[in-house]
């Protein structure tokens, strides 16, 4: 077919309710545009044949930067898809950025990826485009964790640095995370500027890889940063017991280059890599469900079982790209039954150790980091050490980095996220699954040697600082009818929010994307809301320290309820039966929530 017909067969999918009008913008585009002509066969095809949902898939929007970087589902063509196009349109776009902000001279890119399907396609595409523009490219081969990445930008000056990975995002997915010269995700105004020049993009100019490794323009630097990064973990340890078994799984992902080695030369010699994940697959072949998430409990069902066989104090399992960790423990010492944590608990578990560590040389200056969506156990835990918590950020540990350098790199201790995310030190602008690795252990080897268990410390955190419970709801929306269905959800919980939830009556609401915060009792007019600006609403309850979020995700076709539940310390009388109120109370909440919604 020529062109025009093959436009006018679009034209008419659209007629006939097969295709969305805006994948035919982009639709007609790629088969008309010189920009798209290497692909126009392949999209062609496509249309010759009618595939038209999958057409409508790939092509209904333009895939967007998120909190992280631009992260989707392959496909070999398509604006909404990540493939050679969108990944060298990334690159292209980050590369003319900072070189209208910094000039041409002396530009360096560090460049690495995790094991996911076509990740050295993307990471040698991205480092042609670099070169291309001037650039030296600190090329990582192999596969590697994202703190790596972020290490290698700080440790060679690098002027940024691109992660190839989709981190616990399914098989079918992958993305690049963009890094600025401090090691950390890209922040305002930065990211606006590289998305106009991302959506811009006429022409990708690549270099030779082989040739310009000859030219020393590609310098392969894996094994001199491998040694500087796992120096730079081990100077967060913390000297104490070293007696403890751990299983720990890397989930077909990067881990074993990263948690094995921090774990051994930190003192700790019986380490077991879990066979059935441990090789390195982008299909996560042996995970349930084929989602390497350590947020998910049944990712540690084989592992606990094989730590009861084999005496094991402790569980340990990272994601793909080894920036978030997941744990599962025994109740009691030697027990037979074992609970995962949530990434609230973890975080507070190990802000209360580092912060017990540090006992005796902290001042009202050093500080925590936690997100608007991060349980307050951690910040309380930080108010009873006489430190600040700086808390009012968004999702995303990009925020949390910021907040870092803001703020003296210096006084602070520790950041952490709901999401399994978790930094302390000044060596990465990230979160470290190697770096809370190591911190777990040494602390559930201490607890070991206290003859407690995790979840006995956390149970004296509770009865310290009073019970915390939460929950994070996730509800797909994938497609162009799922982001019509997000932004009507959105408005719904702005326009006409809740009045009462599981029996308590919503007190306020705080938007902070229109930055006002509306008592929804009495008359008082809008207040103006302090914090940052985004897409996220939470609904204050009436019951003190109870509230909940709602939040679209910003590197997932889905929105997120994040449900907070609280009883303070001076209620507390029988713990376990606190937990199961607050257990039924969550359940509730939740119900209440998806009739409103509709989810």
């Amino acid at each position: 077919m020529s062109a025009e017909a093959l436009v006018s067969k679009v034209h008419q999918a659209v007629a006939d309710g097969k295709l969305t009008e805006s994948a035919e913008v982009n639709l007609t585009a790629w088969l008309t545009e010189p920009r798209y002509a290497d692909y126009s066969p392949q999209v062609a095809e496509a249309v010759e044949s009618g595939d038209w949902q999958t057409l409508d898939d790939v092509f209904w929007t333009i895939i967007p930067f998120g909190t992280g970087g631009r992260r989707g589902k392959m496909h070999p063509f398509g604006s909404n898809a990540i493939n050679d196009r969108t990944i060298g349109e990334s690159a292209q776009g980050l590369a003319d950025y900072i070189k209208s902000k910094l000039g041409a001279d002396n530009l360096s890119c560090a460049i690495c990826r995790d094991t996911r399907h076509n990740g050295e396609r993307f990471a040698k595409l991205c480092a042609e485009v670099m070169v291309a523009a001037g650039f030296k490219v600190y090329f990582l081969r192999g596969f590697r964790s994202t703190p790596e990445l972020s290490f290698a930008v700080r440790y060679k000056k690098a002027s940024c640095g691109i992660m190839v990975t989709a981190s616990h995002n399914p098989p079918s997915d992958n993305a690049v995370k963009v890094y600025w010269s401090t090691g950390g995700q890209v922040l305002p105004p930065h990211d606006k500027g590289i998305i106009e020049r991302v959506m811009n993009c006429q022409e990708i100019v690549r270099a030779d890889f082989d040739q310009a490794v000859t030219d020393d323009k590609i310098v392969f630097c894996e094994e001199e940063v491998d040694v500087a990064f796992i120096d730079a973990v081990l100077t967060q340890s913390h000297p104490g017991p070293r007696d403890l078994k751990v299983i720990y799984s890397p989930l077909h992902g990067v881990g074993a280059t990263a948690v094995v080695p921090v774990l051994e030369r930190d003192g700790f010699g019986d380490v077991e890599l879990f066979g059935p994940t441990s090789t390195p697959d982008g299909d996560f072949p042996n995970v349930p469900g084929h989602v390497s998430n350590p947020e998910r409990p049944v990712v540690f069902d084989a592992m606990i079982e094989r730590a009861k066989e084999t005496g094991a104090d402790l569980c340990v399992a990272t994601d793909p790209d080894c920036d978030r960790i997941g744990l599962a423990a025994p109740l009691e010492p030697g027990g037979d039954e074992w609970l995962t944590l949530s990434g609230n608990q973890i975080g507070a578990l190990l802000a209360d150790y580092l912060l017990e560590a540090r006992q005796g040389s902290l001042t009202p200056e050093h500080f925590n980091i936690i997100t608007l969506v991060t349980t307050q156990l951690t910040r309380r835990i930080g108010d009873s050490y006489g430190i600040r918590t700086i808390t009012d950020l968004l999702v995303g540990f990009k925020w949390i980095a910021g907040a870092i350098d803001e703020n003296g790199p210096e006084k602070f201790i520790f950041g952490t996220e709901e999401s399994h995310g978790y930094m302390a030190g000044t060596y990465v602008r990230d979160k470290d699954g190697a770096l809370a690795a190591m911190l777990a252990c040494e602390l559930a080897a201490k607890l070991k040697a206290e003859g407690k268990t995790l979840h006995q410390k956390l149970d004296d955190l509770f009865w310290q600082h009073g019970l915390h419970a939460e929950r994070t709801i996730n509800v797909q929306m994938p497609g162009s009818d799922g982001m019509e269905r997000m932004i009507e959800v959105m408005a719904k919980f702005r326009s006409q929010p809740p009045t009462d939830l599981d029996g308590f009556g919503v007190a306020q609401l705080r938007d902070y994307k229109t930055g006002v915060t509306l008592q929804m009792t009495g008359a008082a007019p809008p207040a103006k809301l302090e914090g940052p600006t985004g897409d996220l609403v939470i609904l204050d309850l009436t019951e003190c320290g109870n509230y909940v979020a709602c939040r679209p995700s910003g590197t997932e076709p889905k929105i997120k309820f994040y449900l907070f539940t609280y009883t303070p310390a001076e209620q507390l009388h029988d713990l376990e039966e606190a937990k199961a109120d607050l257990e039924k109370q969550l359940d509730a909440i939740e119900a209440d929530l998806r009739k409103f919604a509709g989810v």
